[in-house]
């Protein structure tokens, strides 16, 4: 009897994309909060919930962002995968 081959594939999610982390763990607190058991007829009474969160969000849990990264690395990263990209080619 020949063994079953499982497929199964690996998906990296690179270090840049960190931030969408962040993004989709914001995100998916109002949804638990309010969103999943509200009815929403119209997309106006949908907007004003999700601001109503937001304000109140911000106003339990102010914090300042404070940006870490030099411009200059950025574009310097930035041009170095261009460049790999391009010898790729």
């Amino acid at each position: 009897m020949a063994a079953k081959m499982l497929r199964r594939s690996v998906h990296f999610t690179p270090t840049s994309c960190s931030w969408l982390n962040a993004v989709e763990g914001f995100f998916v607190k109002p949804t638990r909060r309010r969103l999943k058991h509200g009815v929403f007829h119209f997309v106006v009474d949908l907007q004003a919930a999700i601001n109503r969160f937001i304000r109140e969000y911000n106003a339990e849990n102010p914090r300042t962002f404070i940006w870490k990264a030099n411009p200059d690395d950025i574009i310097a990263a930035r041009n170095r995968r261009f460049q790999t990209l391009e010898s790729i080619r």
